[in-house]
Protein backbone atom coordinates (compact mmCIF):
# COMPACT_ATOMS: atom_id res chain seq x y z
CA UNK A 1 0.00 0.00 0.00
CA UNK A 2 2.80 2.55 0.79
CA UNK A 3 4.43 1.76 -2.76
CA UNK A 4 0.96 2.15 -4.29
CA UNK A 5 0.63 5.62 -2.44
CA UNK A 6 4.02 6.38 -3.31
CA UNK A 7 3.47 6.27 -7.29
CA UNK A 8 0.24 7.33 -7.20
CA UNK A 9 -0.78 10.15 -10.21
CA UNK A 10 -0.98 13.35 -9.24
CA UNK A 11 -2.64 15.95 -10.97
CA UNK A 12 -1.11 18.10 -13.50
CA UNK A 13 -1.92 21.45 -11.50
CA UNK A 14 -0.21 19.73 -7.95
CA UNK A 15 2.87 18.98 -10.14
CA UNK A 16 3.26 22.44 -11.38
CA UNK A 17 2.26 24.14 -8.23
CA UNK A 18 4.07 22.08 -5.51
CA UNK A 19 7.73 20.81 -5.52
CA UNK A 20 8.00 17.57 -4.45
CA UNK A 21 5.12 16.26 -5.35
CA UNK A 22 5.64 12.46 -6.67
CA UNK A 23 5.12 11.66 -10.17
CA UNK A 24 4.97 8.36 -12.61
CA UNK A 25 8.45 8.09 -12.83
CA UNK A 26 9.17 8.27 -9.25
CA UNK A 27 11.07 11.96 -9.39
CA UNK A 28 10.23 13.87 -6.04
CA UNK A 29 11.43 17.15 -7.30
CA UNK A 30 9.59 19.35 -9.96
CA UNK A 31 11.24 22.19 -10.62
CA UNK A 32 8.85 24.91 -12.69
CA UNK A 33 8.70 28.19 -14.08
CA UNK A 34 6.69 30.68 -12.33
CA UNK A 35 4.78 32.62 -14.78
CA UNK A 36 5.62 36.28 -15.39
CA UNK A 37 4.46 37.19 -18.22
CA UNK A 38 0.66 38.78 -18.90
CA UNK A 39 -1.44 38.42 -22.22
CA UNK A 40 -0.50 41.65 -22.46
CA UNK A 41 2.99 41.16 -22.15
CA UNK A 42 3.06 38.43 -24.73
CA UNK A 43 1.35 40.44 -27.02
CA UNK A 44 3.93 43.29 -27.37
CA UNK A 45 6.48 40.98 -27.27
CA UNK A 46 5.29 38.94 -30.57
CA UNK A 47 3.82 42.71 -31.95
CA UNK A 48 7.20 44.10 -31.25
CA UNK A 49 9.21 41.02 -33.14
CA UNK A 50 7.67 41.52 -36.16
CA UNK A 51 7.58 45.06 -36.39
CA UNK A 52 11.35 45.64 -36.41
CA UNK A 53 13.32 48.72 -36.83
CA UNK A 54 14.40 47.44 -40.42
CA UNK A 55 10.99 48.86 -41.40
CA UNK A 56 11.79 52.91 -40.46
CA UNK A 57 15.70 52.24 -42.16
CA UNK A 58 14.82 50.82 -45.59
CA UNK A 59 12.30 52.64 -46.94
CA UNK A 60 14.95 55.06 -48.12
CA UNK A 61 17.54 52.73 -49.44
CA UNK A 62 14.63 51.33 -51.47
CA UNK A 63 13.99 54.54 -52.95
CA UNK A 64 17.07 55.35 -54.04
CA UNK A 65 18.04 52.18 -55.73
CA UNK A 66 14.42 51.94 -57.51
CA UNK A 67 14.96 55.66 -58.80
CA UNK A 68 11.10 56.46 -58.49
CA UNK A 69 8.28 56.78 -55.79
CA UNK A 70 5.94 54.79 -57.90
CA UNK A 71 8.40 52.01 -58.44
CA UNK A 72 9.16 51.67 -54.63
CA UNK A 73 5.70 51.38 -53.58
CA UNK A 74 5.46 48.48 -56.10
CA UNK A 75 8.26 47.03 -54.53
CA UNK A 76 6.84 47.37 -51.19
CA UNK A 77 3.15 46.39 -51.95
CA UNK A 78 4.66 43.13 -53.21
CA UNK A 79 7.05 42.62 -50.61
CA UNK A 80 4.03 42.51 -48.20
CA UNK A 81 2.10 39.87 -50.48
CA UNK A 82 5.15 37.84 -50.26
CA UNK A 83 5.40 38.02 -46.06
CA UNK A 84 1.83 38.14 -45.76
CA UNK A 85 1.95 34.46 -47.73
CA UNK A 86 5.14 33.25 -45.63
CA UNK A 87 2.81 34.46 -42.20
CA UNK A 88 -0.30 32.05 -43.41
CA UNK A 89 2.39 29.19 -44.18
CA UNK A 90 3.80 30.13 -40.31
CA UNK A 91 0.83 29.88 -38.74
CA UNK A 92 -0.37 26.75 -40.01
CA UNK A 93 2.72 25.21 -38.90
CA UNK A 94 1.64 26.30 -35.44
CA UNK A 95 -1.83 25.03 -35.88
CA UNK A 96 -0.30 21.55 -36.73
CA UNK A 97 2.33 21.29 -34.92
CA UNK A 98 1.32 22.65 -31.02
CA UNK A 99 4.84 22.77 -29.06
CA UNK A 100 6.89 25.09 -28.01
CA UNK A 101 10.24 25.91 -29.75
CA UNK A 102 8.94 27.62 -32.58
CA UNK A 103 11.26 26.62 -35.82
CA UNK A 104 13.42 24.70 -33.48
CA UNK A 105 10.33 22.43 -32.89
CA UNK A 106 9.02 22.96 -36.52
CA UNK A 107 12.24 21.60 -37.95
CA UNK A 108 12.82 19.46 -35.06
CA UNK A 109 9.19 17.47 -36.64
CA UNK A 110 10.67 17.38 -39.74
CA UNK A 111 13.95 17.03 -40.51
CA UNK A 112 15.27 15.39 -36.71
CA UNK A 113 16.98 16.90 -34.03
CA UNK A 114 20.44 17.33 -35.51
CA UNK A 115 19.46 19.41 -38.28
CA UNK A 116 16.97 21.17 -35.64
CA UNK A 117 20.02 21.65 -33.26
CA UNK A 118 22.02 23.50 -35.97
CA UNK A 119 19.05 26.01 -36.69
CA UNK A 120 18.70 26.77 -32.64
CA UNK A 121 22.55 27.56 -32.84
CA UNK A 122 22.89 29.58 -35.61
CA UNK A 123 19.78 31.77 -34.59
CA UNK A 124 21.74 31.93 -30.91
CA UNK A 125 25.27 32.59 -32.02
CA UNK A 126 25.23 34.08 -35.37
CA UNK A 127 21.27 35.64 -36.48
CA UNK A 128 20.25 37.14 -32.93
CA UNK A 129 23.50 38.62 -31.90
CA UNK A 130 23.79 40.39 -35.04
CA UNK A 131 20.40 41.58 -35.37
CA UNK A 132 20.69 42.80 -32.48
CA UNK A 133 23.42 44.80 -33.08
CA UNK A 134 21.96 46.01 -36.59
CA UNK A 135 19.21 47.11 -34.34
CA UNK A 136 21.50 48.83 -31.58
CA UNK A 137 23.62 50.67 -33.94
CA UNK A 138 20.37 52.00 -35.87
CA UNK A 139 19.06 53.13 -33.03
CA UNK A 140 22.46 55.07 -31.92
CA UNK A 141 22.47 56.14 -35.37
CA UNK A 142 19.29 58.19 -35.12
CA UNK A 143 19.50 59.25 -31.76
CA UNK A 144 22.88 61.15 -32.48
CA UNK A 145 21.75 62.45 -35.52
CA UNK A 146 19.74 65.97 -34.27
CA UNK A 147 23.82 66.10 -32.12
CA UNK A 148 25.62 66.38 -36.09
CA UNK A 149 22.84 68.33 -38.44
CA UNK A 150 25.69 68.83 -40.82
CA UNK A 151 26.87 65.66 -41.25
CA UNK A 152 27.00 61.72 -39.81
CA UNK A 153 27.46 61.07 -35.99
CA UNK A 154 31.09 59.67 -35.68
CA UNK A 155 31.17 56.37 -36.12
CA UNK A 156 32.83 55.92 -32.14
CA UNK A 157 30.21 57.94 -30.87
CA UNK A 158 27.79 55.43 -32.75
CA UNK A 159 28.95 52.54 -31.49
CA UNK A 160 29.55 53.32 -27.82
CA UNK A 161 26.06 54.61 -27.88
CA UNK A 162 25.08 50.73 -29.15
CA UNK A 163 27.01 49.10 -26.70
CA UNK A 164 25.59 50.90 -23.77
CA UNK A 165 22.14 50.20 -25.13
CA UNK A 166 22.87 46.56 -25.25
CA UNK A 167 24.30 46.82 -21.72
CA UNK A 168 22.18 48.29 -20.08
CA UNK A 169 19.24 46.08 -21.76
CA UNK A 170 21.16 42.73 -20.83
CA UNK A 171 21.33 43.89 -17.39
CA UNK A 172 17.24 44.90 -17.16
CA UNK A 173 16.42 41.34 -18.47
CA UNK A 174 18.84 39.45 -16.33
CA UNK A 175 18.24 41.80 -13.37
CA UNK A 176 14.27 41.30 -13.69
CA UNK A 177 11.79 39.89 -15.87
CA UNK A 178 9.01 42.56 -15.22
CA UNK A 179 11.03 45.19 -15.88
CA UNK A 180 12.28 43.52 -19.30
CA UNK A 181 8.30 43.08 -20.19
CA UNK A 182 8.02 46.79 -19.30
CA UNK A 183 11.05 47.93 -21.79
CA UNK A 184 9.24 45.96 -24.33
CA UNK A 185 5.88 47.04 -24.11
CA UNK A 186 7.42 50.88 -23.90
CA UNK A 187 9.21 50.52 -27.51
CA UNK A 188 6.35 48.67 -29.03
CA UNK A 189 4.04 51.57 -28.09
CA UNK A 190 6.71 53.52 -29.31
CA UNK A 191 6.70 51.88 -32.95
CA UNK A 192 2.96 51.72 -33.02
CA UNK A 193 2.93 55.30 -32.30
CA UNK A 194 5.22 55.77 -35.19
CA UNK A 195 3.76 53.84 -37.24
CA UNK A 196 0.25 55.66 -36.92
CA UNK A 197 2.09 59.03 -36.97
CA UNK A 198 3.51 58.56 -40.75
CA UNK A 199 0.06 56.44 -42.05
CA UNK A 200 -2.10 59.45 -40.75
CA UNK A 201 0.11 62.10 -41.87
CA UNK A 202 0.47 60.28 -45.48
CA UNK A 203 -3.57 59.94 -45.74
CA UNK A 204 -4.04 63.42 -44.81
CA UNK A 205 -1.18 64.37 -46.92
CA UNK A 206 -3.26 62.57 -50.02
CA UNK A 207 -6.13 64.33 -49.20
CA UNK A 208 -4.69 67.64 -49.58
CA UNK A 209 -4.17 66.10 -53.26
CA UNK A 210 -0.62 66.08 -52.88
CA UNK A 211 0.20 63.58 -55.40
CA UNK A 212 3.18 65.10 -57.66
CA UNK A 213 5.49 62.73 -56.26
CA UNK A 214 3.91 59.59 -57.31
CA UNK A 215 5.70 59.08 -60.83
CA UNK A 216 7.33 56.33 -62.57
CA UNK A 217 10.14 58.79 -63.94
CA UNK A 218 14.20 57.42 -63.73
CA UNK A 219 12.57 54.25 -62.45
CA UNK A 220 15.14 51.36 -62.47
CA UNK A 221 14.85 48.64 -65.02
CA UNK A 222 17.91 46.43 -63.75
CA UNK A 223 16.05 42.87 -62.93
CA UNK A 224 18.94 42.03 -61.12
CA UNK A 225 18.48 44.86 -58.22
CA UNK A 226 15.12 44.61 -58.39
CA UNK A 227 15.31 41.40 -57.37
CA UNK A 228 17.89 42.47 -54.63
CA UNK A 229 15.51 45.02 -53.57
CA UNK A 230 12.08 42.39 -53.31
CA UNK A 231 14.92 39.99 -51.04
CA UNK A 232 15.74 43.30 -48.85
CA UNK A 233 11.72 43.95 -48.25
CA UNK A 234 10.48 41.08 -47.45
CA UNK A 235 13.86 40.40 -45.12
CA UNK A 236 13.08 44.09 -43.27
CA UNK A 237 8.98 43.15 -43.03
Amino acid sequence: MADATQYSEVPQNEQQTKPGSPTKGGDTDVVCLKPKMSLLNGITVIVGSIIGSGIFVSPRGVLANTGSVGASLIVWVACGIFSMIGAYCYAELGCMITKTGADYAYIMEAFGPFVAFLRLWVECMIVRPCSQAIVALTFSFYVLRPIFPDCDPPDPAVRALAFVCIALLTFVNCWDVKWSTRVQDFFTYGKLIALATIIITGIVQLCYGHTEHFNFENTETDVTKICALLLLGVVRL
